[in-house]
């Protein structure tokens, strides 16, 4: 389209209400927001992230190739070669067959290539205390202070990408300003019997709870809920960094250029980091991504969103837990 309509597009997609909807507001809504995604780029990324899943579930992407690699380096180039294709590639449809959709300019498109690098530096990075503290007690701290280590190695570049979007609320999405939490209460409930349900599954129960990572302390402590306790405040800690990199960061910035588009990009982004969770898991992130970018972008708030999500998290511990219980 022309430079006008571009021009008019972008000042469009920045200039958001100074007060967001209600949440209340935003949840009865949400049928009409989907009105907002482009129902060609949304078919569009439905299917991409179909044949993502499918290439990955079949050949062991994630979880044979890429772990098998010798070599963090060579971990993180081949996560850069997924989270692009995932990424890059429904921009890049907008681009060529819905340019409407998106005011590009030079900093979109470093912007298209700092995100994946920057989401694959913290899926490979190593913890500075790996193979640093030797016995049992080294192995335990190394797990504990992994994730509250990535969110630093997100946290630093956005708090320098934050000063080139001085117009997003709060940093990144993170304000309480007209959040109202009865909503994200109900929606937890209504994933109470879904994470029950998975708490039966084989594929499940393999993966979950997180916490059996720290069983091999239980020997050497009097104190073990303690220390699982920890553990599960820094489990906690890993859905922060999420949140503020793909609601907070992929939507607030990405929105500058392409508006609600930028929601469904994302949303395959985010279904493309859980390639090595269980695979139901993994497809229902693609429709969780919609869902809490749409609510994101309608309310101009990641905490919501971020409590929804340590919600399931933990309850998935929980059910996972008494799941292996009724098993054993």
């Amino acid at each position: 389209m022309s430079r006008q309509w571009k021009r008019q597009s972008l000042e469009r997609v920045t200039a958001w209400p100074a007060s967001p909807i209600p949440m209340t507001a935003a949840l009865i809504r949400l049928r009409e927001c989907g009105s907002l995604l482009d129902k060609e780029l949304l078919l569009f990324c439905t299917v991409w992230a179909g044949l993502l899943i499918t290439l990955n579930y079949t050949l062991g992407i994630e979880s044979g190739m890429i772990k098998g690699l010798d070599s963090r380096w060579h971990q993180c180039a081949a996560l850069f070669l997924v989270y692009c294709s995932a990424f890059v590639i429904p921009y890049g449809f907008a681009v060529l067959f819905r340019r409407h959709l998106i005011a590009a300019t030079p900093l979109f498109w470093l912007l298209m290539l700092i995100a994946p690098a920057l989401f694959a530096v913290k899926a490979s990075v190593a913890n500075p205390l790996e193979n640093q503290i030797d016995g049992v007690w080294g192995s335990y701290w190394t797990i504990v202070t992994t994730l509250p280590f990535k969110l630093l190695i997100v946290l630093a570049p956005l708090i320098v990408l934050q000063r080139w979007f001085p117009e997003q609320p709060g940093f990144w999405g993170l304000t309480l300003c007209n959040v109202r939490w009865r909503p994200y209460g109900l929606m937890l409930l209504m994933m109470v019997p879904l994470i029950a349900y998975a708490g039966t599954q084989p594929d499940f129960l393999a993966a979950y709870p997180r916490l059996k990572q720290i069983a091999f302390i239980a020997p050497h402590t009097e104190h073990f809920g303690w220390f699982q306790l920890l553990y599960e405040v820094s489990y906690g800690i890993d859905f922060v960094t999420i949140e503020l990199f793909f609601r907070g960061f992929l939507i607030f910035a990405f929105a500058r250029y392409a508006g609600p588009a930028a929601i469904l990009p994302m949303a395959v982004f985010y279904c493309s980091v859980h390639f090595g969770k269980p695979l139901l898991e993994c497809i229902s992130s693609f429709f969780g991504g919609l869902i809490l970018g749409v609510v994101v972008y309608q309310t101009r708030s990641i905490a919501g969103g971020l409590a929804v999500h340590l919600g399931i998290a933990w309850m998935m511990e929980v059910s996972a837990y008494a799941g292996n219980v009724r098993s054993g």
